[in-house]
């Protein structure tokens, strides 16, 4: 890399990068992938590269956009989002924009700590990034339960299920595969940019 480009600048034009690349994955059919009734999102790989790559504020940040853009959608491009702001506009904010945020920041903290100790310089990356997308169920899921558990349109899709059925029946197959994928891309790029940035 050019050692006349300053850090900062790198970081600026990285973070820039990597939103422009979630805004284009929000709004095309890019940034998700029917298999079946599976759908996949690729929302949170950016996410989990700039936390990793940048640090926790920027995991905030593109946490920040990842969740604009879900507001976005929820104003009517989203049924299930619709459905919700109906319901509240304020609580869906809320429950749109906070899990995403603590999601990216608190990715980039898990990088940190997990590379400190990484002899292997490999596993800090691949569990760093599946935790960006653990974490983003896991908050998502809470708020979700926290603000809207007692709504009838939740309710209505709890049925006669107690909580944690339920949790895992809305989450699903693509909660996992998310996840796996997540870990490896998001790892897999976040490794190679790093590595690129230390030449």
């Amino acid at each position: 890399m050019n050692n006349n480009v300053s850090p900062r600048t790198v970081k600026m034009v990285l973070l820039a990068i990597l939103a422009a690349i979630m805004l284009v994955l929000a709004f095309t059919p890019l940034g998700y992938l029917k298999v079946g009734v599976v759908e996949i999102s690729f929302m949170m790989v950016p996410v989990a590269v700039g936390a990793i790559v940048l640090g926790p504020l920027a995991g905030a940040i593109l946490g920040g956009v990842f969740g604009a853009t879900s507001f976005f959608q929820a104003l009517g491009m989203s049924p299930f989002g619709a459905a919700l702001m109906a319901i509240n506009p304020f609580y869906t904010f809320i429950l749109i924009m906070v899990p995403r945020i603590l999601m990216g920041w608190l990715t980039g903290l898990i990088f940190q700590r997990l590379y400190q100790n990484d002899k292997t310089r490999f596993f800090s990356y691949g569990a760093a990034s599946l935790s960006a997308a653990l974490l983003n169920t896991i908050f998502f899921m809470s708020f979700l339960i926290l603000l809207f558990g007692n709504s009838d349109y939740i309710r209505g899709f709890q049925g006669e299920m107690s909580l944690l059925p339920f949790i895992v029946a809305f989450v699903g197959v693509n909660g996992l595969v998310e996840a796996i994928a997540t870990m490896i891309i998001g790892g897999a790029v976040s490794r190679a940019l790093i590595r690129f940035r230390q030449q």
